[in-house]
């Protein structure tokens, strides 16, 4: 089992962190007081299913719980668990700018009778024994959120992590998926719907994608698709991007854009990538 344990400076991006490790399948928790984590760990170790990866944010919002932090660790460790504690970090200037633009209020700022810089130098002093602890520490101050995640992400998966393609097949009479990234539309090609005996039928039968790609036509747009595509996703994997949407759009969402959300898929993942096909109109 692999335990991250994400603690700093309260504003430094934890929660971004946290958002990181959930989308390379870390089973992530927020706030997690310090002396529950060899029991919460025993819990997922003896659950079914099982889960290996976890990823625990851990902080002063404990309150006095957090003075078991060193203990807790030590415990895990000693278990046989392999632990690792990330310390985020950030400058006093940039916290008080970003609480400023949250509005949101610091942990210890009823503590510090309402002074920002005195509650941030209050938390700095109570982290001291996790930050000397860490075995990695990233400053967040002059990274972007975008910046800031792929550092994170390379740390653990180095910058050719995984990323989920999601291919999918819509169609236009019933909208534009929300969630696409990439947006092709092949209702330039010639139409299965007016062939009778294709009619009820789909791109996911082997007649109507044999039909969309016996025309020369289907086979070059898809090679320039293709070819982008190939381009594109290297990229998106270095900007440190988890989830990456290619629509296919025709008029109905059955023929078409299925045939080329299935071919598209298929060659993804024969060429190693977590590709997975979805067509979301083609029972419609």
């Amino acid at each position: 089992m692999k335990i991250v344990i994400v603690t700093g400076m309260s504003g430094a991006g934890k929660s971004t962190a946290l958002n990181v490790f959930e989308d390379l399948d870390y089973y992530c928790i927020d706030n997690m007081p310090p002396e529950l984590l060899s029991s919460f760990a025993e819990l997922i170790r003896n659950s079914v299913p099982k889960t290996d990866r976890l990823c625990f944010a851990v902080d002063i919002r404990s309150g006095e719980l957090f003075s078991k932090f060193r203990e807790s660790v030590e415990a895990l460790r000693a278990s046989g668990i392999d632990v690792k504690i990330v310390f985020v970090d950030c400058d006093d200037a940039i916290l008080i700018n970003r609480y400023k633009e949250t509005r949101r209020r610091h942990p210890l700022e009823e503590e510090a009778s309402g002074n920002i810089l005195r509650a941030i130098d209050m938390e700095r002093k109570e982290l001291a024994d996790a930050r000397d602890m860490a075995d990695i520490y990233l400053d967040s101050s002059s990274a972007s959120t975008t910046s800031f995640s792929r550092r994170l992400r390379s740390l653990f998966e180095g910058e050719d992590s995984s990323m989920i393609i999601n291919v999918v097949s819509f169609g236009y009479m019933f909208g534009l998926p929300k969630d696409a990234d990439l947006v092709f539309d092949v209702r330039c090609l010639k139409n299965p719907f007016y062939v009778p005996e294709l009619r009820t039928k789909t791109g996911l039968d082997d007649e109507v994608y044999d039909y969309v790609f016996s025309r020369p036509e289907s086979n070059e747009l898809y090679g320039k698709i293709h070819d982008l595509v190939d381009f594109l996703i290297p990229m998106f994997i270095k900007e440190g991007k988890a989830r990456l949407v290619i629509a296919f759009g025709c008029t109905g969402g059955k023929h078409r854009s299925v045939s080329f959300a299935r071919r598209l898929s298929d060659e993804l993942c024969s060429e190693g990538y977590d590709a997975r096909a979805e067509h979301r109109c083609a029972d419609k």
